[in-house]
């Protein structure tokens, strides 16, 4: 029999030809290979001949269409992927699934199936959404925990959603991780195998310590104590972060989590101090900065130099902005070059500005009450903007301060009567600490 030398892992299927006797030849596709449409030139060599110019050497053309593109695509599609979503404020289901890439037919069919869900109206920040979809968008399976330790599950049976919401158990594990910021936070948290929702809580916890949006520096680095809650030996979600340190610019942020006797929570330095602060840094998430702040600036359309007592922060047009601090609704409306903008009035001789936006939050208007981290707008272009960005300013009696330099009041700290309590806590969480980093600087040395 004629036969193509071919290597083990390649080897490729053909039909008779008119040349050929009717003994088959029998080929085989790697499933790796680039599918082919084309001609194939063989030489085949009779086994156990003298020599080789004795040999009758026969070409053989065949050609071949091969049905591998469909078998690929038809493997691509079947593909399943495991995602997850941190619930945002002001998060909707729809919008929840849109940011899964669940098919616009399949997230109309959820909705229909979930109406009476009562976790669907417990959606809360900061909580993660898993669901299992296809690379088509098809959606299999959704988890969602919810309340005190109840899942919600929704299963695509027989191409239709079916729902159960039930009471489960879940066990704790605590995690320890560390890493460097090479190029962005999250690559680093990704790198390091942090979850998502973590890593978000990191950004939270130093909202009022550490600008990451300017702040950031290459060689950066944190380590991290979290927890994880399972129910069968399967991830179910994660919980909280209950201690960290962020090292930033060669300075070392520790913050750690208590409780205290009467259910107050929050993040406080090892000394006890409180991390949350009146104001936080940045009105905005997980965007650039065009311009820090200077007493001189270039503006763009005035083309003159003129004070710019502010920061501007770029970001794409409808992007949520945050109040900084809470707050009452001074002013909103259109004014000058702010274009769209928003004063808040805040406890004592403070008020913050947000200019420039696209659109006001539902329901805003003067006098109404905000509390730190409410969306309030949307980023835009209006008024004397050259593209979409916020510009942000912190006025002190009446004044523009730079945000990044004024001593801004903070909460109180742990009290005399949960101290020694705190003390305790805080010292195996300090350990354990110690233990990763020294683990990770031995690591790189």
């Amino acid at each position: 029999m004629l036969y193509t030398p071919i290597s083990s892992k390649q080897r490729i299927l053909a039909q008779k030809s008119s040349k050929l006797t009717k003994k088959s030849i029998r080929w085989l596709v790697a499933l790796s290979s680039i599918p082919l449409f084309g001609i194939v030139t063989a030489f085949g060599i009779a086994p156990k001949s003298p020599s080789f110019g004795e040999v009758p050497v026969e070409e053989i053309v065949l050609d071949l269409e091969l049905s591998i593109p469909d078998a690929l695509a038809e493997a691509q599609s079947n593909q399943i992927f495991w995602r997850q979503e941190s619930i945002q404020r002001g998060d909707t289901i729809a919008a929840i699934l849109n940011r899964l890439d669940v098919s616009s037919q399949d997230s109309t069919y959820f909705l229909q199936a979930a109406r009476d869900s009562r976790a669907m109206r417990q959606l809360r920040p900061g909580k993660t959404v898993y669901a299992q979809t296809t690379a088509e968008g098809e959606l299999l399976s959704l988890r969602y925990f919810f309340g005190n330790e109840e899942l919600f599950l929704m299963e695509k049976t027989d191409d239709e959603f079916k729902m159960t919401e039930r009471s489960i158990e879940l066990d704790a594990q605590i995690h320890m991780k560390s890493g460097v910021i090479n190029n962005s936070l999250f690559g680093a948290t990704d790198n390091a195998g942090i979850p998502n929702n973590i890593a978000l809580q990191l950004t939270e916890i130093f909202a009022s310590e550490i600008d990451f949006y300017r702040d950031l520096r290459q060689g950066d680095r944190f380590t991290i104590v979290y927890e994880t809650f399972s129910n069968n030996g399967r991830r179910a979600k994660t919980g909280r972060v209950l201690a960290v340190e962020f090292v930033n610019k060669g300075k070392s942020h520790q913050a750690i989590y208590f409780k205290s006797y009467n259910g107050a929570d929050g993040y406080y330095t090892p000394e006890g101090d409180s991390l949350r602060k009146a104001f936080l840094l940045s009105p905005l998430a997980f965007t650039r900065v065009s311009s820090g702040f200077t007493n001189r600036r270039f503006h763009p359309i005035l083309k003159e130099w003129r004070a710019h007592r502010g920061i501007d922060y770029a970001a794409p047009t409808g992007t949520p902005v945050k109040a900084t601090a809470s707050g009452i609704v001074a002013f909103s409306g259109s004014q000058r070059g702010y274009g769209n903008l928003i004063v808040l009035k805040h406890n004592g001789k403070y008020e913050t500005a947000y200019g420039h936006l696209s659109r006001f939050a539902t329901g805003l208007g003067k006098g109404k009450r905000v509390n730190q981290g409410d969306v309030i707008g949307y980023v835009g272009s209006t008024g004397m903007a050259t593209g979409p960005h916020l510009h942000y300013e912190l006025r002190v009696d009446g004044v523009q301060r730079d945000p990044t330099k004024v001593v801004l009041p903070t909460a109180p700290p742990i009290a005399k009567r949960d101290l020694n309590t705190f003390q305790k806590e805080t010292h195996a969480l300090l350990a354990r600490l110690n233990i990763m980093r020294n683990i990770h600087l031995a690591s790189i040395e």
